[in-house]
């Protein structure tokens, strides 16, 4: 499974060039392709943008035609939010992350200039075309986020980590959580909220029952209580 190259084609702004970079190592993808950038390469605007995916920047190839660029690629892919003319399949970019995942060869992915995308003769190089499924009343996404967007779906299927879990502490022993319980129903009892006495017991299973759906920790327990303590006046604000 090899990951796919991201061709930008005639990108304008080096900061643009960067974003994608960074959208780019984000989730797992490398290979950067520029065709004719309007700036020329290396463009010093670019590494700052990239926000430490200096890798990509570095590595990324600079080609004079999309032909070129994509001359090894077995299957290359054109992301547009029109048809331009040219018909081709459509797929999303879920599809077209499932597809690549299931080729053999190489793979591209070509994104078109920030003002004007990709033109007739740019996709006409392409097997297939990739539109993200957008607001019809507000169909602009940057360079940056257009590449952020098919990046994602290619990392669903990519061996990426996902940000570390934070470590919980373990449940408390039941006897911690029925001293909360009993603390609980003295209070309520003294305030006379236990009315009428026929629906004392189902009241109090109803309570048990609500307190016993969250895993509470023994911090957890010792807070609420110490909140029980305070309201049933038995803790002095602190000054």
């Amino acid at each position: 499974m090899l990951p796919p190259a991201i061709v930008l084609v005639r990108p304008q702004l080096g900061e643009n060039i960067g974003k994608a970079a960074r959208a780019m190592l984000n989730f797992g993808l490398t290979e950067m392709r520029l065709v004719a950038p309007r700036d020329g390469w290396p463009n010093p605007a670019a590494g700052p943008a990239a926000s430490g995916a200096d890798v990509v920047l570095a590595d990324a190839r600079v080609f004079d035609s999309v032909a070129e660029a994509v001359a090894d690629c077995a299957h290359v892919y054109a992301t547009t939010v029109r048809k331009r003319g040219v018909t081709k399949p459509v797929v999303t970019p879920e599809e077209a992350a499932r597809s690549i995942r299931s080729e053999a060869g190489r793979s591209a992915i070509l994104f078109g200039p920030e003002r004007s995308g990709l033109e007739t003769d740019d996709v006409a190089l392409a097997r297939t075309i990739v539109t993200v499924p957008i607001n019809p009343e507000f169909g602009s996404l940057n360079l940056a986020q257009a590449v952020i967007l098919v990046a994602y779906e290619w990392s669903k299927g990519a061996a990426l980590k996902s940000p570390p879990a934070v470590e919980l502490d373990p449940p408390a022993p039941q006897e911690e959580l029925d001293g909360l319980i009993g603390q609980l129903d003295a209070m309520l009892d003294r305030s006379g909220y236990f009315y009428p006495p026929d629906r004392v017991p189902a009241t109090k299973r109803t309570l048990r029952t609500l307190l016993t759906k969250p895993a509470w920790s023994s911090q957890e327990l010792r807070t609420l209580r110490g909140v029980l303590s305070a309201l049933d006046g038995k803790k002095r604000p602190r000054i």
